[in-house]
Formats: C-alpha cells, structure tokens, sequence
C-alpha cells in the first residue's frame, strides 16, 4: 500500500521548504482581521513599518487578499473551495485552525505551503502521514502554552510548531525558547479595535517591539 508520504510531489517538498524558510525569517506571523480594503492597506504598511515582513490574514473578511507590501498567507481555510479561492486571489501560504485533509491536498496540488493547526498528538500523527512536518498549535494558551508545546516536541522532535492564540508580548519569549518553535502567531499587535481605529502608528510601535522580542530571543 502507497504511504500518503510518498505521494508528495517535488512541488510539495519545494512548498514545505519555502514555509520552513519563511518562518525562520519571521518568528512573529501577525494575524489580521479586516473589513475593508482601506484597512488592509493600512494594517500592510503599519505591519511593515514595525519591521514584520509576513501575515495571516483571515480568509473570512472580505479584505483578506488587500494587505499590501507583505507575504500574504490565508488564514482560517476551512475546506477546499475556500482554499482554490485563497490561491487563486494570491495567497503565498494557507493557515487552518484545525486538520483538513482536502485542504491539505489541495496546497500540495497547487505547491502552496499549508500550515495546518493540530491540538493533541493524534492530529499531529495525522498531519505526518500527510507529508506535513510543521504545524500550528491551536489554540496555544487553552491547551497549555509552552509546557504543552515542549511536551509534544519530546514525543515528535523532528515536528516544527506554530503556536498561536494566547500568545503576546508577555509570553511571546517564553514560546520562542521552546527549539521546536518555528515562530509564533498572535493578534496583540493588531488587535481588531487598533484596526478600526486605524492607529497605525501603534501597531507599528507593538509590531517593532515584538520583533525586537524575538531577537533578544535568539531569532
């Protein structure tokens, strides 16, 4: 019987080689909401400003693909047709808060890196039998922060984790000491009420913190 690993495709290996570099590059991926395409132009170039080069921008708006000026991931892809849309508007990256196998076929198809979110170790198991070797640890601070992280990394060491929800500036160092982190998502620095009241210039300021967080972390 034909392992669902050995089925990956060179395009598919190049993907997971193009996320691996791409995480390592930002340990800190701001997840976005936005309504409008004045907001996501603003959020893109106050992003960039504080020193963020990366996004999870949430598929459910209707401005998902307008963050300019930075390498645009779709986040919250629920199923196949949300994720062929998200590619074909242009997203670099596909982020799911949970495991779906369509998804996850449907970005090894198209060569488009897919982070898939896994919150115990079945799913992660699940995940690697689909050629998936970084994943996102969702939602991070209910089911147990770093300490859980650190927990699965000794059960699967060559696994990469993204944990996301819950994470801040607070605890933001904590995650990055865990090695098995590739780098973090959270929301602080540009939180939904920042947006609507288009304080660019904060957004700035906690993006530009969070960055020097994660180099005084080592990344």
């Amino acid at each position: 019987m034909t392992s669902m690993t050995s089925r990956i495709t060179e395009d598919a290996e190049a993907a997971r080689d193009q996320l691996d570099q791409l995480l390592a590059a930002n340990p800190v991926v701001p997840v976005v909401v936005v309504d409008s395409a004045a907001q996501g132009v603003g959020a893109g170039r106050a992003l960039v400003a504080g020193g963020i080069a990366t996004a999870e921008v949430a598929f459910r708006t209707a401005a998902a693909g307008e963050v300019e000026g930075l390498v645009v991931g779709a986040g919250t892809v629920l199923d196949a047709a949300q994720a062929e849309a998200a590619i074909d508007a242009g997203a670099r990256y596909l982020v799911s808060p949970g495991l779906s196998v369509e998804v996850v076929r449907c970005a090894q198809d198209a060569g488009v890196p897919v982070l898939p979110g896994c919150a115990d170790a079945s799913w992660i198991m699940a995940a690697l039998e689909l050629g998936i070797r970084t994943v996102k640890f969702f939602p991070a601070s209910a089911l147990g922060g770093p300490s859980a992280v650190r927990a699965l990394s000794a059960a699967f060491p060559r696994v990469r984790f993204v944990p996301t929800g819950g994470v801040s500036a607070g605890n933001l160092a904590e995650y990055l000491a865990v090695p098995q982190v590739a780098a973090c998502g959270g929301s602080w620095m540009v939180s939904r009420d920042l947006v609507a009241a288009a304080r660019w210039d904060e957004v700035s300021r906690l993006c530009a913190r969070a960055v020097a967080i994660a180099k005084e972390a080592g990344r």
